[in-house]
């Protein structure tokens, strides 16, 4: 699928879902290079918009009500039989459950198998700039920054698995090796997730691994998150694939045997 990138601004915020008379519920700029998290309530759509060309947003995602259930990038991609994610498809859980979907995306194209920058790589590359001299003009790894916030729930290395890198795209050349493709996201490029369950969100803004640049200069991304319509019987996530639709029946599902005081319990978290 070719980049919409090309797109005006008017034209990418036109292909939203969300109407444009609909205020936020709340908006938070991460600047690039730092690290965020929440709990974003069931039936959110939480917008991502580019601030600038070249943006590498990674992400995680956990069941915020048992976080031993989280994201699992295999049978994301083996169930929708995809190399990547963009509209039309779904995060799944190791559950077979889906967490979020992808309603809307300017780019036509998301990593979602080539992992974070770690420590050890930001120094090589753009040098080290620690917290001591620089404070918080400090070099962030994707790595450093996901840990820390997954530190504040109670997870840890063990739990740091596979992410999907939004506005970033990949491709092989002839002999197999993948090269982050550069301008592939612009400024005002937006992607919207919808939120099937309470979900737990870990995100970093670090530089993607396989971006060559030598300046540490990575894009701000603005978080909006706004109230969803109900998933309609002909939402382009639950239909463009079968396997889809199993999966939106599984969340259903686990929702539906919820019992009444987990679910005002869950219902009083999040966004």
């Amino acid at each position: 699928m070719s980049s919409r990138s090309s797109l005006t601004t008017a034209e990418k915020a036109a292909l939203s879902i969300i109407p444009a008379n609909q205020n936020p519920l709340w908006e938070d700029l991460l600047p690039g290079g730092f690290h965020w998290s929440a709990r974003i309530r069931r039936g959110t759509v939480l917008r991502l918009t580019a601030q600038a060309a070249d943006a590498n947003l990674a992400a995680l995602f956990f069941n915020a009500e048992e976080k031993l259930e989280r994201y699992n990038a295999p049978d994301t991609l083996k169930a929708q039989h995809t190399a990547f994610l963009t509209r039309g498809h779904v995060c799944y859980s190791d559950m077979g459950r889906i967490l979020c979907s992808v309603v809307t995306d300017t780019t036509g194209w998301n990593d979602a198998f080539c992992g974070v920058s770690d420590a050890e790589q930001i120094k090589t590359q753009y040098g080290l700039r620690d917290f001591g001299a620089a404070r918080n003009g400090m070099y962030r790894s994707g790595r450093e920054g996901l840990l820390i916030e997954m530190g504040k729930w109670g997870l840890g290395k063990r739990d740091l698995v596979t992410n999907v890198n939004f506005f970033s795209k990949v491709s092989a050349d002839d002999t197999g090796k993948l090269i982050w493709n550069a301008d592939h996201a612009q400024a005002g490029d937006i992607v919207e997730l919808r939120f099937e369950m309470d979900t737990l969100v870990i995100l970093s803004a670090a530089p993607h691994p396989l971006d060559p640049a030598t300046t540490y200069d990575p894009a701000a991304i603005l978080l909006s998150a706004f109230a969803a319509a109900p998933v309609a019987a002909n939402d382009v996530c639950r239909t463009s694939c079968e396997q889809n639709g199993r999966g939106f029946q599984n969340t259903e599902r686990y929702f539906a045997a919820m019992p009444a005081s987990s679910l005002h319990s869950s219902n009083q978290a999040g966004a």
